[in-house]
């Protein structure tokens, strides 16, 4: 489980063995002020997270990242996995039609059983397993980019 930014800030300075006291002399701040930074009640400005970085040998990056980056990936991927989630259902919709027009045209009436199967299926996958599919072509995109 990753820590917000309060859980953060309070980690590291139980690490660096100070009390609130003592790092709020140091920011030259009020102990509750550092209090609410650790409770997530509110955030240090721009100024105090340079101070806060120095103080535990960090980077603002790395003091910030745990939960804002970790939030917009999550945001991208959701929005990436609807998109998946329509592409497939047209390519299930799409499926399906093609095995009845193959029924039609043809008479093969196990090619349209069988795609009419894999169509639905498709369709009607539950979301989490859309999600898990789009994972698995970006892991393939990203390998493949790589060779």
């Amino acid at each position: 489980m990753e820590l917000d930014l309060g859980e953060r800030l309070q980690d590291l300075r139980e690490s660096k063995n100070m009390s609130r006291e003592d790092l709020a002399k140091k920011m030259n701040v009020s102990k509750e002020t550092v209090y609410k930074w650790e409770n997530s009640e509110c955030y240090p400005n721009s100024q105090n997270l340079l101070r806060l970085s120095e103080i535990y040998e960090t980077t603002v990056v790395k003091l910030i990242k745990v939960n804002f980056l970790t939030s917009q990936m999550e945001e991208t991927i959701d929005k990436r996995g609807e998109n998946i989630s329509n592409i497939l259902f047209y390519i299930g919709m799409a499926i399906i039609f093609f095995g009845f027009f193959l029924d039609l045209l043809f008479g093969l009436s196990i090619f349209f059983v069988i795609l009419n199967i894999l169509g639905t299926l498709i369709v009607c996958f539950p979301k989490k397993l859309k999600k898990h599919i789009f994972h698995i072509i970006i892991g393939f995109k990203k390998s493949f980019n790589s060779q």
